[in-house]
């Protein structure tokens, strides 16, 4: 983890999709006071599975891996968070422990709160309240989408079409590109698979034309034709 940073949530680019982007200048000004910015290198772990929570981590720029583990050590990655997002958001709000680990994809700016400021933060001002049920809400509905993706998804190939679907979800052109920095193994992670089987069917894909490859971008040609891939067309 590196110093502090000295960039501020006002002179943040995401105005219309972080968390806190619609503070009043009172809540906003509140809310600088109390949290501390730091810079995480790849890699880096922000808080593990089962650890007691200390507070929330807002990410500013970056991406975060979301997983859990078995106790044999089967690990299942649940969310690669973006920009805007608070983690370690329900664990804190309840008071028991983080339900997941979290650790840096890329480096990533973060603002830590500790939990007893953050609640402090959350009592005094509504708008952050409703933030809070926002992200919440969202933080469910993902949960959900993980659940339909290896729960009930028959096989790999509509594993990996749904989720190539969910990370292109906020896209809304038939044909997208996705940044896509994680290995096979992780991928299976991703979807309860093996590195293998993740092999297999991406190599399948491109052969199909329903992804092509170039670096850690990925191209899809036609989302209407993964979606067909998940309902077993």
């Amino acid at each position: 983890m590196h110093a502090d940073s000295t960039r501020t949530c006002e002179s943040c680019k995401l105005k219309e999709n972080g968390f806190l982007c619609h503070l009043s200048p009172v809540a906003a000004r509140e809310f600088e006071s109390i949290k501390s910015s730091s810079f995480y290198p790849e890699g880096s772990t922000l808080f593990l599975e089962n650890e007691p929570a200390q507070g929330i981590f807002l990410l500013c720029s970056g991406k975060i891996k979301l997983s859990v583990s078995s106790r044999v050590g089967k690990t299942l990655i649940t969310q690669l968070a973006r920009a805007g997002e608070i983690l370690g958001l329900s664990a804190c709000m309840s008071g028991s422990a983080y339900e997941v680990s979290a650790e840096a994809l890329y480096p990533s700016e973060i603002a830590f709160i500790r939990r007893e400021e953050f609640l402090r933060f959350v009592n005094r001002f509504p708008e952050a309240y409703q933030a809070v049920t926002r992200q919440l809400n969202v933080q469910y509905s993902r949960a959900c989408e993980q659940l339909r993706t290896v729960g009930l998804s028959t096989n790999a190939n509509q594993k990996v079409a749904r989720l190539f679907l969910d990370w292109s979800a906020e896209e809304a052109s038939e044909s997208t590109q996705i940044k896509m920095a994680l290995t096979h193994e992780q991928i299976a992670e991703c979807v309860g698979s093996t590195r293998e089987t993740i092999t297999r069917t991406l190599s399948e894909f491109k052969n199909k034309h329903l992804v092509t490859f170039k670096g850690a971008t990925v191209t899809i040609p036609s989302r209407s034709a993964l979606q067909a891939v998940c309902e077993g067309c």
